[in-house]
């Protein structure tokens, strides 16, 4: 069997075979590398409330978030491998992910049940809007897959922030 030294097999490029033109393939990539930074740095933070949740309210809350966290957890895999599929790469290590990621990260020693929610509703709200700036990327290039997948992740996206705000609406 004549296997190739591993250092040459680390430094071969990644081709991958799509009809899209090679311009199209990498501004998408790069779209979704970001925006596959964006969706884990979310997942964490919603994890992290997630953990730190307390109060009145906890097992509600605290299940709300896991729910979402799943549900932002879901659609990483996916992201991954449409960057890939395009032709491009994507993330390699959380440091990527930190020099790439929009959304801030939430490293206080407590916070109070509700600024976790009217956080995390902000977040979301800002995503759906990196989502729709995505969507333009692939929509120029006419990346219908892309397109129809990022549709459903904006709708998942205002969803949770509008249950996040509503949960964070003061009794009339």
């Amino acid at each position: 069997m004549n296997m190739l030294p591993v250092k040459s097999r680390q430094s071969a490029s990644l081709h991958t075979r799509t009809d899209l033109r090679s311009q199209s393939g990498i501004d998408i990539a790069g779209a979704l590398t970001v925006l596959l930074a964006d969706m884990l740095a979310l997942y964490l933070k919603t994890r992290n409330f997630h953990w730190h949740m307390s109060g009145p309210h906890f097992r509600d809350y605290h299940l709300l978030l896991d729910d979402q966290a799943t549900e932002i957890f879901a659609t990483t895999d996916t992201i991954a491998e449409r960057a890939r599929k395009v032709g491009g790469t994507t993330l390699r290590s959380i440091g990527h992910v930190q020099r790439l990621q929009r959304l801030l990260d939430n490293d206080a020693e407590y916070v109070t049940p509700q600024d976790m929610l009217a956080e995390l509703a902000d977040d979301n709200r800002r995503l759906a809007s990196f989502l729709r700036a995505t969507h333009g990327v692939c929509e120029q290039y006419g990346d219908v897959a892309t397109t129809s997948l990022l549709e459903t992740w904006i709708d998942e996206a205002e969803r949770r922030s509008w249950f996040l705000f509503e949960t964070t609406r003061a009794p009339r």
